[in-house]
């Protein structure tokens, strides 16, 4: 499966933006991530989806502004960001986990498929 993150781009704080993680194939039992790593720092957990999409999980920083989902019909994942600080600045990966599914949606090292990343610049 290959995944291919889009979206992203330059907005002002309080902007937002829409990134899309397309898979190559059907990924309808895949948990669904975002991650985003900043310059300088480890990638870090931002938003997950279970296959149904019945649960979500996001990380502390980005509840309540982001909003992650899905359409299975044709393989995509969203990220809806809303509210956009510039702190939010990094290069954003989609990850795929099939089944068996690993114990935590937040850690980086339970998804076995990586998107290229898209960057997102938020200017003050």
């Amino acid at each position: 499966v290959q995944l291919q993150a889009s979206g992203g781009g330059l907005v002002q704080a309080g902007g937002s933006l829409r990134l899309s993680c397309a898979a190559s194939a059907r990924t309808l039992l895949y948990d669904m991530g975002w991650f985003r790593q900043a310059p300088g720092k480890e990638r870090e957990f931002v938003a997950a989806i279970r296959w149904s999409g019945g649960s979500t999980y996001y990380a502390d920083s980005v509840k309540g502004r982001f909003t992650i989902s899905r359409d299975n019909a044709k393989n995509t994942v969203y990220l809806q960001m809303n509210s956009l600080k510039p702190e939010d600045t990094a290069i954003y990966y989609c990850a795929g986990d099939p089944p068996p599914y690993g114990s935590s949606r937040s850690l980086s090292y339970e998804y076995d498929y990586w998107g290229q990343g898209t960057l997102v610049t938020v200017s003050s």
